[in-house]
């Protein structure tokens, strides 16, 4: 049954060249509830339905100005999802027919009784809301992962292609999920992008920071608690499992839970039984999928006991790896492409142009080692939209601290100078010693460290080209025997 708000949100137009059945219509619709139109004149009805407010249109199919068909196919034309009903006093099969195949929704034949009316608008209104709201479930949940990486998630490279397929594969299934990987790569992405793909998609995904809470606020917001449970709880309230019910919970930095909490979050697992603080009965079965995750090594964590191994092996039926940034550094151009436009659109007036990274800017994104990852790549490029020029060219000089990037995994360690084999010497001449085994050390891990580019090196040292190629030449060091070197 729809109820009186429901009907009121409902909005048709009836369109009769015959007044007395254009009124009485009108009159049983709006006694009906729904909010009603009505026009018997066919250029009038013509232009109401071109605006494309109405859910349901009532067209009589033959009209002196202006056909019902014509009215169906211009408010199908400008609304698709439009219900029309046709009313037609032709007793033959033939127009009717052809109405529905225009798009009629169904038709009435004439004459007709006020309970088969209101029966067929009923239908009618009934098959519109629940359109209406399985949109707004799907633009609810659109909304709620628009702006996450996990439903678009970027990269190209073999490694994290990897990652995205046993992602896809897992998600089809139930199976609880423990996703590893440094801060940054991008582990909450990893689990949203299974839950939007599950078969759980359309209930919550409820995120959970095990570290970011002290262990009694953790647990009464977990497991919730009841009325009197301690000093402030005046109601029962339920808690997130309770909420991840039919969806899924993301247990975030797992290792850092409270080994009470692991026993009792254990049973939830094995059970389904959550019972709330402060209870001696079982307040609820849940049926959760669980995804976990850490950044540090969680069989390691179990060897040690900071991790229940019991818990370990119920939550990490399936194991996923993100590898870091730096092990994927043909993801870099494609994920600062993302940011760069993401962060334009959100800072930046609509319309005006887009900078467009340089191939130098591009080369020294993949040269950083990136400790902070994925994070720390939209970091550096939102800050950089803040200052860049509408329609420039990002150079290297407009990314902020790739100068003080730390040693990519393909440079050498610096190397140290030695004191080894130094006779009985005076200060100034041990110095100058030490000092040219420092320059020829440091060139080599600047060459090495800049991948042979010798305008990157100069950028990383803070020196001009000038200045590096003179210190080599004074070392006798060439930049192709250094990289050969190595």
């Amino acid at each position: 049954m729809l109820n009186a708000e429901s009907r009121k949100s409902v909005r048709i137009l009836v369109v009769d060249d015959e007044h007395t059945l254009l009124e009485s219509c009108a009159s049983v619709l709006r006694m009906e509830g729904f909010e009603v139109t009505a026009s018997a004149r066919g250029q009038e009805a013509l232009t109401l339905v071109r605006r494309g407010v109405f859910d349901i249109l009532l067209l009589d199919l033959n009209m002196s100005q202006v056909s019902g068909l014509e009215l169906l196919a211009a408010g199908l034309e400008v609304k698709p999802d439009t219900l029309a009903i046709v009313m037609t006093g032709d007793p033959s099969v033939a127009s009717s027919v052809e109405a529905l195949r225009a798009g009629a929704w169904d038709y009435l034949p004439k004459p007709f009784a006020a309970g088969h009316l209101q029966i067929l608008i009923g239908r009618a209104a009934h098959t519109v809301l629940a359109a209406r709201e399985t949109e707004q479930q799907d633009e609810a949940l659109l909304q709620r992962h628009s702006h996450s990486d996990k439903v678009a998630l970027l990269g190209s490279s073999p490694a994290f292609q990897r990652v995205i397929d046993l992602s896809r594969r897992v998600a089809a299934t139930d199976a609880s999920v423990f996703i590893t990987g440094e801060s940054g790569t991008g582990k909450e992405q990893i689990a949203q992008f299974i839950h939007h793909h599950s078969r759980r998609h359309s209930r919550q995904l409820v995120a959970v920071n095990c570290a970011a809470l002290p262990e009694a606020l953790l647990e009464t917001e977990m497991f919730g608690h009841v009325q009197g449970a301690f000093t402030g709880a005046v109601r029962d309230k339920a808690g997130l499992l309770e909420a991840a019910n039919g969806g899924t919970l993301f247990l975030d930095e797992i290792t850092e839970m409270p080994p009470a909490l692991q026993a009792k979050l254990l049973r939830v697992i094995q059970d389904g039984v959550v019972r709330r603080l402060g209870s001696t009965t079982t307040d609820a079965v849940v049926n959760v999928r669980f995804i976990a995750a850490t950044n540090r090594d969680p069989q390691r964590t179990a060897m040690e006991d900071v991790l229940r191994s019991d818990l370990f092996y119920r939550l990490c039926v399936v194991p996923i790896h993100i590898p870091p940034l730096r092990e994927r550094p043909t993801d870099i151009p494609l994920l600062a492409q993302h940011f760069l436009s993401r962060y334009w659109s959100q800072h930046r007036e609509p319309g005006s142009a887009v900078p467009r990274f340089s191939p130098q800017s591009l080369e020294a994104l993949q040269a950083r080692h990136w400790p902070g990852n994925v994070r720390e790549l939209q970091n550096v490029i939102e800050h950089s939209v803040v200052l860049l020029e509408p329609g420039c060219e990002i150079q290297p000089d407009d990314l902020p601290h790739l100068s003080s990037s730390t040693a990519t995994p393909s440079a050498q360690p610096l190397e140290q100078p030695t004191f080894d084999g130094l006779t009985d010497e005076s200060y100034h001449g041990v110095r100058e010693k030490v000092l040219q085994q420092f320059e020829q050390g440091y060139l080599k891990w600047l060459i090495g460290r800049a991948g042979g580019n010798m305008s990157r090196a100069a950028r990383i040292a803070g020196v001009d080209r000038t200045t590096l190629y003179r210190l080599m030449e004074k070392h006798g060091l060439q930049r192709d025997t250094v990289i050969t070197a190595r």
